[in-house]
């Protein structure tokens, strides 16, 4: 089974490193992204200033990685993962010898970490042009392997979502849902220092920050090991969950087509 998943992971990778153009597309909506956001915070911020405990080199490096490693992953994987399972083709999937899920996992993890490794090269140099390195190198270290969990842990979490379309047929709505958590309460758009007190306190305490804040946060400058410890403990969850949700869903399936 391990070999067939890191067969899956490797595979997908390389086809993705085969078609260049759209990888080029998402690395520049990445960038006009990062320029706009860039803009803004500098404008809020100012050249000398801080909210949060942010000043805007600090920001702009947590805006790097954390819209990396959510614009990394396939915007419509909830719906597509969710047509799948609408139209029985995933029953195709079910006769290999390996977990559905796992196989589907580890096989848009290797697309996503390679959409990663472009966009964290070319984010990283805007970045650095505009002010200078991180503001901690080790911080900065952590936050890589940081961010192949967050990439994970999205990936897991977008698979339980997906799996409601072998009870309803239809997981749209799942997905529309999902974003909006992941950009707020996820620490996408802005990290969770600035949330009111009360969503701050809810969103340390849901699945949704290891998957753009936790990254984030360490390419800032703040050396925090235990949010890596944090990452993971919900990652095995998360990939627990997935694991469950589609195992039932697949004996819901095979039941009902007999």
């Amino acid at each position: 089974m391990s070999r067939a998943l890191t067969a899956a992971l490797t595979t997908s990778a390389q086809r993705l490193w085969r078609h260049r153009p759209p990888l080029v597309a998402r690395v520049l909506m990445y960038l006009v992204v990062l320029v706009v956001l860039a803009a803004l915070w500098r404008a809020a911020i100012g050249e000398h200033g801080a909210i949060a405990g942010y000043d805007f080199p600090a920001m702009l490096w947590y805006l790097t990685i954390a819209e990396a490693a959510v614009i990394s992953i396939d915007p419509r994987l909830i719906e597509q993962v969710g047509s799948a399972i609408g139209d029985g083709s995933v029953s195709v999937e079910m006769l290999r010898p390996v977990s559905v899920v796992g196989f589907r996992v580890a096989s848009s993890l290797g697309e996503s970490a390679a959409r990663f490794a472009a966009v964290l090269v070319a984010g990283s140099a805007f970045a650095w042009s505009q002010v200078g390195p991180p503001p901690d190198l080790g911080a900065f270290a952590l936050a890589v392997p940081s961010a192949l969990m967050a990439l994970t842990a999205n990936l897991a979490a977008q698979h339980t979502f997906a799996a409601m379309a072998f009870w309803v047929n239809d997981a749209k709505a799942a997905w529309f849902l999902y974003q909006k958590l992941v950009f707020l309460l996820g620490g996408m758009l802005l990290p969770l220092e600035l949330l009111p007190s009360g969503v701050e306190t809810a969103a340390r305490f849901m699945p949704f920050w290891p998957m753009s804040y936790a990254p984030g946060r360490l390419a800032s400058g703040h050396l925090d090991p235990l949010l890596l410890v944090g990452q993971a403990v919900w990652l095995v969850v998360l990939l627990g969950i997935a694991a469950y949700v589609f195992g039932v869903g697949q004996r819901r399936l095979v039941v009902a087509g007999g």
